[in-house]
C-alpha cells in the first residue's frame, strides 16, 4: 500500500541543511496499525507529514497502491489527500467559528459531496463517536476529549484508507486520552490503515508494529511488512 525507497528529506534553516529524514525504507502493508517513537526532532512528524501527501520528499520514490505519487501536481496530491487519508493532531486543528457538524463536513463540501449526502454522512460520523448531542456546538463549547473526537469524525468521514495521527493524546488529560486511543484502535479494528506519533511509551507499545525514528533514519522496526 504504502512503499517508501530510499526517501531523503533536507531543509535548509540559515546556511546549514537538516536531513529531517535520511533515507528512509518503509513499506506499510493496508490495514496495519502502527506507533512512531523517537525524541524531539527525530523526524516523526516530517514523515507523517510525507506520508500523508502534505510534505514531498527531496530525493527518493514514494508507491501509494502501487503508483509514484512524487511527481503529482499540488492539484493532484490534494485530491489524493482528501480522499485518501484521514488527519487527527495534537492541537485539534478546528474551525473556531464552525460548529461540529460544520467542522466535520468539510472535507465533504471540499470533495462536491452533495449537501443532503453531506447531512446524512455528517449525522453518522457524530453518532458513530456519541456527539450527536454537541452537532451544534463551536468548539470552545466542548471538552478536548470532544474536540478531539470531532477531529475524528471529521479525518474519516470521507472512508479513507489511511488514518494519520500525530500525538493524538498530547493536549488530554490521561482518562481522554485513553478513550481517543481506544477509539483509533476500534477504527483501525474496522480496517483502516492508523499510523500514529507518540512520545507516550505505553501508549506507543499497543500498538502492532513499532517503529522508533532517530536523526532523520528509521532506528528500528518492530515487524517490517514485507514490499
Amino acid at each position: 500500500m504504502i512503499v517508501l525507497s530510499h526517501v531523503h528529506r533536507d531543509f535548509r534553516v540559515g546556511e546549514q541543511t537538516v536531513h529531517a529524514l535520511d533515507d528512509v525504507n518503509l513499506a506499510i502493508g493496508a490495514g496495519e496499525y502502527l506507533s512512531v517513537m523517537g525524541p524531539s526532532g527525530s523526524g516523526k512528524s516530517t514523515l507523517l507529514n510525507l506520508i500523508g501527501l502534505l510534505d514531498r520528499p527531496t530525493s527518493g520514490s514514494y508507491l501509494l497502491d502501487g503508483k509514484d505519487v512524487t511527481g503529482l501536481s499540488d492539484r493532484e496530491l490534494a485530491r489524493v489527500r482528501n480522499r485518501q487519508f484521514g488527519f487527527v493532531f495534537q492541537s485539534f486543528h478546528l474551525v473556531p467559528r464552525l460548529s461540529a457538524a460544520e467542522n466535520v463536513e468539510l472535507p465533504l463540501i471540499l470533495a462536491g459531496v452533495s449537501p443532503s449526502r453531506r447531512r446524512k454522512r455528517v449525522e453518522q460520523a457524530l453518532a458513530a463517536l456519541d456527539l450527536s448531542d454537541r452537532a451544534h456546538h463551536k468548539p470552545d463549547q466542548l471538552s478536548g476529549g470532544q474536540r478531539q473526537r470531532v477531529a475524528i469524525a471529521r479525518a474519516t468521514v470521507m472512508h479513507p484508507a489511511v488514518l494519520l495521527a500525530d500525538e493524538p493524546t498530547g493536549n488530554l488529560d490521561r482518562g481522554s486520552g485513553h478513550g481517543v486511543v481506544r477509539i483509533l484502535e476500534r477504527l483501525n479494528a474496522d480496517g483502516i490503515t492508523l499510523i500514529m506519533v507518540t512520545h507516550d511509551l505505553e501508549i506507543g507499545k499497543r500498538a502492532h508494529r513499532r517503529l522508533r525514528m532517530l536523526d532523520g533514519r528509521l532506528e528500528t522496526d518492530s515487524g517490517a511488512f514485507p514490499a
